[in-house]
């Protein structure tokens, strides 16, 4: 069988869907993962192109981004018009781009060390999942630390994928990926990144603005199912979102505070450098019993998200549907 223009948005349904499964139930590889590739590309052209000046960061950021836009529609055309082929083709983009299962397991190694009272352990463990200094971090920081990444990272490594995989198919999923790479290596605000990683962190900023309130909302519609509250969520975000750094991780770490009843936010050190993140949430400080509320709360918000997605995949395109042909 071989794709007809009309079908396309069903290919691209059933491939996000079959890399969602392939996510929870696998997992990220262990060996060879694109992610870890793509970095060490981005790696090795950071070493040529570092300067302290936005033009050359912007360069840097449009080679990479572009690149990988244009392996996904190299990809795609390979595919050509054959359905299984394309389902295949975006259920492993899908699959590499997402990284709820790994997300959710790092949370609970951190939560199994805090509870066995390994405080030293969960301090390192934490790490995987945050940039902030985790040095002298008591057993709560630590949860929160836990809890905020949780939050963001939900958005970030998987509404925000599912939403521009279903947009634009394999090029928005590895686009979107990539984007999202070059911010967490070099968008933060060091005196090396601040001019260079500029482009970085502004493009993710962008992708992010959409899939961020998206998240918000399907976080507010998940919180019934642990026992939180919609409209605390909605209040929390209309109130709190605007105190933090970031215009799209305070709308989602404002959702899960209010949702979860607990308050986020406070000061963060990374890197030396000491950042003030606001009070999100009118709720109690968080202790190590919420990291588990917030696995189950981030999976039932991805669940949403992967509804939403599927949807926008299948929605009617000004070019319709033709009948396939052998």
């Amino acid at each position: 069988m071989r794709l007809g223009h009309r079908c396309s948005g069903a290919v691209t349904a059933a491939g996000l869907v079959l890399g969602y499964v392939a996510d929870t139930v696998l997992g990220d590889p262990r060996r060879g993962h694109p992610v870890a590739a793509f970095g060490t590309v981005a790696a090795a052209l950071e070493r040529r192109l570092w300067a302290p000046s936005r033009p050359r960061g912007t360069a840097y950021a449009a080679v990479l981004v572009g690149g990988a836009a244009l392996l996904g529609a190299g990809l795609e055309r390979a595919a050509g018009r054959r359905r299984v082929a394309r389902v295949v083709v975006t259920a492993a983009a899908t699959w590499a781009v997402l990284g709820g299962r790994s997300l959710g397991r790092e949370a609970a190694t951190v939560a199994e060390q805090l509870e066995r009272g390994d405080l030293a352990a969960a301090r390192v463990q934490v790490t995987h999942l945050v940039g902030r200094d985790t040095t002298r971090l008591e057993a709560d920081e630590v949860a929160r630390a836990c809890v905020e990444s949780v939050a963001e990272n939900t958005a970030d490594a998987v509404v925000a994928p599912l939403l521009w995989g279903a947009a634009l198919g394999v090029p928005g999923l590895l686009a979107y990926r990539a984007a999202n790479t070059l911010d967490a290596m070099v968008g933060h605000r060091s005196e090396r990144y601040l001019r260079f990683g500029w482009a970085s962190a502004r493009f993710d900023d962008v992708l992010n603005l959409v899939p961020a309130r998206v998240c918000g909302l399907l976080t507010a519609l998940a919180a019934p199912l642990v026992g939180g509250s919609a409209r605390s969520a909605l209040a929390a975000v209309r109130r709190d979102a605007g105190q933090h750094p970031s215009p799209n991780a305070g709308v989602v770490e404002a959702a899960f505070a209010g949702a979860l009843g607990v308050r986020l936010g406070g000061v963060n050190v990374y890197g030396g450098h000491v950042e003030d993140r606001g009070t999100l949430g009118s709720g109690v400080p968080v202790t190590v019993a919420d990291v588990d509320r917030t696995v189950r709360l981030a999976r039932a918000t991805s669940l949403l998200s992967l509804a939403v997605a599927v949807g926008l995949a299948l929605a009617p395109r000004p070019v319709r549907c033709q009948r396939a042909t052998r």
